[in-house]
């Protein structure tokens, strides 16, 4: 008979009968205590550890209940037979947990910013939905998006970005490509199967619309967003830009453009896809409203995402499609299921309900402002020049060097810094092109200096 000695902890908030509990399932689990292995009495076990009868009783109980142990009359409690022999050795050689284990062996790949993100307050959030809310989470998600998280979306986006919907127009999905798959989708129905896109611009979107048969035409971008007159004329057609914060090269579309853009859709009787993509991270001056509250004639589909003003493997994105769209959408949505977790997305609406989404946005602007300021005036010298050095959280870096541009990502990376040449907005080879894009967001702020020091040493050795 093993003897059991649980560390018994008094100050813990767990009860007592709980911690013992604890105890013997673990030393059941790894092997400690053998199948059919009798185990003390509770008057024995009681004695020999200082606790009453009744608190021994109901630890016995509990691992009754979950099928650890079984009692013979008259004879006694003994650990039941929970696991196979070879899962018995497993079991014997694993003191942690595999999460533990993870956190514990291996380095983060990159660096991470905890003050990015207030994990406390989604835990409060995530908590209320668990204790009062957790009959939702016994049915599946709503194709088109769970009601509270497309009604608090309607909300902020009229507020902060001057976007006009209702929930109706709304549809979330697992991430920016799943959104433009549902897009696609839509405009087929439409009878649209020609796609302008921005040169250099996102590719997995272009990718996406290439695989599913369209045909794309490449606009090249300039200092105020794309090129409307390059735009396709007498095909109807749809048009992804990023008039806001244009990825990779940070062009923000003016206002005169803006209506021009939509003055080439009504006449071309086509579809603009907006990507507000990082648009709230703007840090000098106000952030610039969406091209979706112009429109006046729902020619626009306006997309976001919360990968960035939250954490990136929250994987939750949106579309707003007008009211002709979203009825279009409203007559496919039963071929689909939801692949984004309810639970996150019930999260995230308190969230959102309690003001906690906006006040991080607030504390990211500032912080990535002096973030980006602080990269700014490392990387500003004879030998790299930056430049997309006012929003987002990345800067292109143009570095004087006989590198390629993926050896010096490669540079970056063997130091935890995140950077990927510009070619991956173009999808062209550009062997002698030493440009590359560089986040510096997650790179906490006090580690900046050092961190560009070693990179620049790094990029200029062996140069």
């Amino acid at each position: 008979m093993k003897a059991i000695i649980p560390n018994i902890d008094e100050h813990s908030k767990r009860a007592y009968y709980l911690q013992l509990y604890d105890y013997i399932k673990e030393a059941i689990l790894s092997g400690e205590i053998h199948s059919s292995e009798k185990l003390p009495s509770l008057r024995s076990l009681s004695k020999t550890l200082g606790l009453s009868m009744t608190t021994v009783e109901l630890a016995y109980s509990q691992l009754m209940v979950e099928g650890y142990i079984y009692s013979k009359p008259q004879s006694g409690y003994y650990a039941g037979n929970v696991l196979p022999t070879e899962a018995v050795s497993v079991f014997k050689k694993r003191s942690i947990s595999p999460l533990d284990r993870t956190m514990e062996t291996q380095e983060p790949e990159f660096y991470y910013d905890l003050e990015c993100f207030d994990f406390n307050k989604w835990k409060k959030c995530a908590n209320k939905v668990i204790t009062e809310y957790s009959p939702l989470l016994f049915f599946e998600s709503d194709p088109q998006g769970e009601m509270a998280l497309r009604y608090e979306i309607s909300k902020y986006l009229y507020q902060f970005r001057g976007v006009i919907c209702d929930p109706a127009q709304i549809v979330i999905g697992a991430g920016t490509q799943q959104i433009t798959n549902h897009l696609a989708n839509i405009l087929k129905k439409m009878a649209i199967d020609h796609v302008a896109v921005e040169d250099p611009g996102y590719m997995p979107v272009n990718n996406i619309f290439r695989d599913r048969g369209f045909s794309i035409t490449p606009v090249k971008v300039g200092k105020e967003g794309i090129t409307i007159d390059r735009l396709p004329s007498n095909i109807r057609s749809a048009v992804y830009v990023s008039p806001s914060n244009q990825v990779p090269t940070g062009a923000v579309m003016p206002i005169g453009k803006r209506y021009e853009l939509l003055e080439w859709a009504i006449k071309n009787d086509s579809i603009i896809m907006e990507d507000d993509y990082d648009s709230e991270l703007r840090y000098f001056g106000k952030p610039i409203p969406a091209l979706q509250g112009l429109d006046t004639k729902e020619r626009v589909v306006y997309l976001g995402s919360f990968s960035t003003t939250l954490f990136s493997s929250i994987k939750i994105s949106y579309m707003v499609l007008p009211p002709a769209m979203a009825e279009i959408f409203h007559t496919i949505r039963g071929d689909y299921t939801q692949t984004c977790s309810k639970m996150e997305q019930l999260t995230l609406a308190l969230f959102m309900e309690r003001g906690f989404y906006q006040t991080n946005i607030k504390k990211l602007r500032n912080l990535y402002a002096q973030k980006l300021q602080a990269v700014v005036r490392c990387l500003n010298t004879n030998f790299t020049k930056p430049t997309n050095t006012s929003s987002g959280i990345n800067i292109i870096v143009r570095v004087k060097s006989s590198k390629s541009a993926q050896e010096l990502c490669t540079d970056a990376k063997a130091l935890g810094i995140a950077a990927i040449p510009t070619s991956a907005y173009t999808g062209e080879s550009e062997e002698n092109s030493t440009s590359l894009i560089l986040y510096y967001n997650q790179i906490p702020l006090a580690d900046i200096p050092a961190a560009m020091e070693k990179l620049m040493k790094k990029w200029k050795s062996a140069n």
